[in-house]
């Protein structure tokens, strides 16, 4: 189950076919980076980290309707995650609704000592 955190206003969110960078704070405090998508008029949250070499998603650019990593041009489909062939890799999708002003993220809930990276 997730929990539904604000992102960002809606006036702060990228125009049409922009990205930006954000970070989705939980309740715990954690920072889920975040890259919210304006893709063709509907916004979209991925992750902002590509699995390439690290490089911020929300940098980068729209084309032909998917994200791209502003340093080796990886494309990334907003719906799926899925980098675009021959590439090979994914990023997170995060569900996205706006709120009144305010556009929010539904980030999973940490269950326990088992979700901890280290």
């Amino acid at each position: 189950m997730g929990e539904w955190v604000r992102l960002c206003g809606v006036a702060e969110a990228p125009g049409t076919d922009e990205v930006m960078e954000a970070e989705a704070l939980t309740r715990e405090g954690r920072g889920v980076p975040i890259c919210l998508a304006n893709v063709e008029g509907t916004l979209s949250a991925i992750g902002n980290v590509c699995p390439h070499r690290q490089g911020p998603l929300g940098g980068g650019w729209v084309e032909e309707g998917k994200v791209l990593c502003p340093w080796h041009a990886w494309a990334f489909d907003v719906t799926t995650g899925e980098a675009a062939a021959p590439e090979r890799g994914r990023v997170e999708v995060y569900p996205v609704k706006v709120e009144g002003e305010d556009v929010l993220v539904e980030i999973e809930v940490a269950g326990g000592e088992d979700d901890v990276e280290g």
